[in-house]
């Protein structure tokens, strides 16, 4: 029996040693793979910390940017950005614009970048626009769909910019991809064209994170765009007037033009007993305009039509308009100028618009 006892204690204890033994490389080997991986890891936060150097603070470089070609970039706005109160107020000006245009197609933006990557809202904003129905599919969900809508869209509305001297400064891969500065200067761009009645905050500027891939290396710069200028400039694109010219080449006749214009309207106005001594601000409630207008192609304008005495912006405002209607309905381009400019006693937006009237009527009795 004792025999049999050692043989069975010495059995197991070198069964114990074997399995200590076993259990030893194991951990061993565990030991060395943590420590392998904690050397990649390290390299792997060293490669980057050299790869993307001096970034604003808050600025994450995405996973799928170490996978970007050769070559490739990618623009991101500065998150210090976001916050700019002017840049702000340009979204929000943009928006309300946009839900005002859409209002019959019961489309309601709230934001820019969920709102407008897919094409929908671009395209729906363009064809209220333009007047033009754009052949693509009413909804598309696919990725693929998608961007075959935005490429439609995107270059209708290049045809139709790019002669009048704007930079396109979006693309279908950066709309898509929900570049906000992109979706931005896009949205600009067609309301400076259409003149929309909208005033857009000037001198707007954000930075932005342009991340380039090079030699397989990620190099980032912090680039400032300028979204917005000043009005006039942003006008200046347009086909400019005899008007324009006028005021360029010869700013010193500028009194001999208001006193030209004074005495053509009043010799219409003069038929309903009206005068007008200053242009700057009787034209500004958009009262006189009506009127005048009413007398040069001879009918009578119904006062239900507008406010005969104006209080508010608003009212102003809709019977400059209004006004402009009626110049459109006489075979008159749309006018340059915006309503809130003639209310806002901007002299250059009245003198155009009555520029343009006397052109057009100068020989009518």
């Amino acid at each position: 029996m004792s025999g049999t006892a050692t043989t069975s204690a010495t059995l197991q204890s070198a069964k114990m040693k074997k399995d200590e033994s076993f259990l030893g490389k194991l951990g061993g080997t565990l030991a060395r793979k943590k420590k392998s991986k904690e050397v990649s890891d390290l390299h792997e936060e060293g490669k980057n910390a050299i790869n993307a150097p001096m970034l604003p603070p808050g600025t994450d470089i995405h996973p799928e940017d170490t996978l970007m070609e050769e070559n490739a970039e990618r623009i991101m706005l500065d998150p210090t950005s976001r916050g700019n109160l002017k840049f702000k107020d340009l979204l929000k000006v943009l928006i309300d614009w946009i839900n005002s245009e859409l209002e019959e197609d019961r489309i309601i933006v709230k934001d820019l970048e969920e709102d407008c990557y897919d094409g929908q809202v671009l395209q729906k904003l363009f064809e209220q626009l333009s007047g033009r129905k754009l052949n693509v599919a009413e909804v598309t969900q696919s990725e693929i769909g998608q961007k075959q809508k935005l490429q439609t869209v995107l270059e209708s509305v290049n045809e139709l910019l790019r002669p009048h001297g704007w930079t396109i400064e979006w693309s279908v891969d950066s709309i898509h991809s929900k570049n906000l500065v992109a979706i931005v200067y896009l949205l600009v761009a067609l309301a400076m064209h259409f003149q929309a009645p909208i005033r857009l905050p000037e001198h707007v500027s954000v930075h932005v994170v342009v991340v380039k891939k090079r030699e397989g290396i990620l190099q980032t710069a912090l680039v400032t765009k300028e979204l917005t200028s000043t009005t006039e400039m942003m006008l200046g694109r347009f086909e400019r007037d005899a008007f324009d010219t006028l005021l360029d080449h010869a700013p010193d006749k500028l009194n001999v033009v208001k006193t030209s214009l004074i005495t053509f309207v009043n010799k219409h106005l003069n038929k309903l007993n009206l005068e007008v001594n200053e242009l700057e601000t009787q034209f500004a409630d958009g009262v006189y305009l009506v009127l005048l207008m009413g007398l040069l192609e001879d009918y009578f304008v119904p006062l239900y039509n507008f406010f005969l005495t104006p209080e508010s912006f608003e009212q102003k405002v809709h019977n400059v308009a209004f006004a402009f209607e009626l110049m459109q309905d006489g075979g008159l381009k749309k006018p340059k100028a915006r309503p809130e400019d003639v209310v806002n006693l901007n002299l250059k937006s009245t003198l155009r618009v009555l520029y343009n009237l006397f052109t057009n009527y100068k020989n009518s009795d």
